[in-house]
Protein backbone atom coordinates (compact mmCIF):
# COMPACT_ATOMS: atom_id res chain seq x y z
CA UNK A 1 0.00 0.00 0.00
CA UNK A 2 1.58 3.78 -0.37
CA UNK A 3 -0.46 6.60 0.95
CA UNK A 4 -0.39 10.51 -0.23
CA UNK A 5 -1.08 12.77 2.55
CA UNK A 6 -1.36 16.50 2.44
CA UNK A 7 -1.00 18.87 4.62
CA UNK A 8 -2.49 22.08 4.67
CA UNK A 9 -1.28 25.45 6.82
CA UNK A 10 -4.37 27.90 7.85
CA UNK A 11 -5.81 29.42 4.92
CA UNK A 12 -6.55 33.57 4.93
CA UNK A 13 -10.76 32.66 4.95
CA UNK A 14 -11.21 29.45 6.94
CA UNK A 15 -14.94 29.53 6.41
CA UNK A 16 -14.29 29.42 2.28
CA UNK A 17 -11.38 26.95 2.74
CA UNK A 18 -14.17 24.51 4.57
CA UNK A 19 -17.22 25.28 1.98
CA UNK A 20 -15.08 25.16 -1.29
CA UNK A 21 -13.09 21.76 -0.14
CA UNK A 22 -15.92 20.47 0.62
CA UNK A 23 -18.46 21.14 -1.98
CA UNK A 24 -15.64 21.22 -4.73
CA UNK A 25 -12.45 20.32 -4.34
CA UNK A 26 -13.18 16.71 -2.46
CA UNK A 27 -15.56 15.61 -5.42
CA UNK A 28 -12.62 16.42 -7.75
CA UNK A 29 -10.12 14.34 -5.91
CA UNK A 30 -12.34 11.37 -5.25
CA UNK A 31 -12.35 10.83 -9.09
CA UNK A 32 -8.44 10.13 -9.08
CA UNK A 33 -8.25 6.27 -10.41
CA UNK A 34 -6.72 3.59 -8.66
CA UNK A 35 -7.69 5.27 -5.19
CA UNK A 36 -8.87 2.65 -2.87
CA UNK A 37 -9.93 5.05 -0.20
CA UNK A 38 -9.72 8.53 1.24
CA UNK A 39 -10.69 10.50 4.37
CA UNK A 40 -9.60 14.22 5.75
CA UNK A 41 -10.64 16.28 8.70
CA UNK A 42 -10.60 20.04 9.92
CA UNK A 43 -9.29 19.14 13.58
CA UNK A 44 -5.82 18.55 13.32
CA UNK A 45 -4.50 18.94 16.96
CA UNK A 46 -0.88 18.74 17.68
CA UNK A 47 1.22 17.65 21.49
CA UNK A 48 1.92 19.98 23.03
CA UNK A 49 0.48 23.37 21.98
CA UNK A 50 -1.45 24.16 18.82
CA UNK A 51 -1.10 22.68 15.23
CA UNK A 52 0.49 24.43 12.55
CA UNK A 53 -1.77 23.01 9.74
CA UNK A 54 -5.93 23.64 9.40
CA UNK A 55 -6.74 20.50 7.29
CA UNK A 56 -5.26 16.81 6.30
CA UNK A 57 -6.31 14.67 3.28
CA UNK A 58 -5.14 11.15 3.28
CA UNK A 59 -5.38 8.95 0.07
CA UNK A 60 -4.78 5.47 0.34
CA UNK A 61 -3.15 3.36 -3.27
CA UNK A 62 -2.57 -0.04 -3.98
CA UNK A 63 1.22 1.07 -4.83
CA UNK A 64 3.55 3.81 -6.14
CA UNK A 65 2.97 3.74 -9.91
CA UNK A 66 -1.04 3.77 -9.24
CA UNK A 67 -0.28 6.97 -7.53
CA UNK A 68 1.81 8.58 -10.09
CA UNK A 69 -0.50 7.31 -12.94
CA UNK A 70 -3.64 8.66 -10.93
CA UNK A 71 -1.36 11.57 -10.04
CA UNK A 72 -0.65 12.06 -13.68
CA UNK A 73 -4.37 11.66 -14.70
CA UNK A 74 -7.07 13.94 -16.39
CA UNK A 75 -8.85 13.84 -13.17
CA UNK A 76 -5.26 14.30 -11.12
CA UNK A 77 -3.97 17.41 -12.91
CA UNK A 78 -7.88 18.88 -12.87
CA UNK A 79 -7.58 18.71 -8.07
CA UNK A 80 -4.00 19.96 -8.76
CA UNK A 81 -4.95 22.29 -10.57
CA UNK A 82 -7.84 23.29 -8.24
CA UNK A 83 -5.70 24.24 -4.84
CA UNK A 84 -4.66 27.55 -5.45
CA UNK A 85 -8.79 27.86 -5.26
CA UNK A 86 -9.03 27.06 -1.54
CA UNK A 87 -5.33 26.64 -0.07
CA UNK A 88 -4.30 30.32 0.18
CA UNK A 89 -2.33 29.34 2.60
CA UNK A 90 -0.44 26.66 0.63
CA UNK A 91 -0.40 22.94 0.86
CA UNK A 92 2.64 20.15 1.89
CA UNK A 93 1.53 16.97 0.01
CA UNK A 94 3.70 13.89 1.16
CA UNK A 95 3.93 10.26 -0.22
CA UNK A 96 5.11 7.25 1.19
CA UNK A 97 5.13 3.12 1.25
CA UNK A 98 2.97 1.74 4.42
CA UNK A 99 4.40 -0.94 6.00
CA UNK A 100 2.39 -2.98 8.98
CA UNK A 101 3.12 -4.95 11.85
CA UNK A 102 2.09 -8.08 9.61
CA UNK A 103 5.05 -7.05 7.01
Amino acid sequence: MHKLVVLYPAPVDPAHFREYYVSTHLPLAAKMPGMLDWRYSFDVASAPGESPYFAIFEADFPDVQTLGAALSSPEGAAALADVPNYATGGSIALNYPVHTSEG
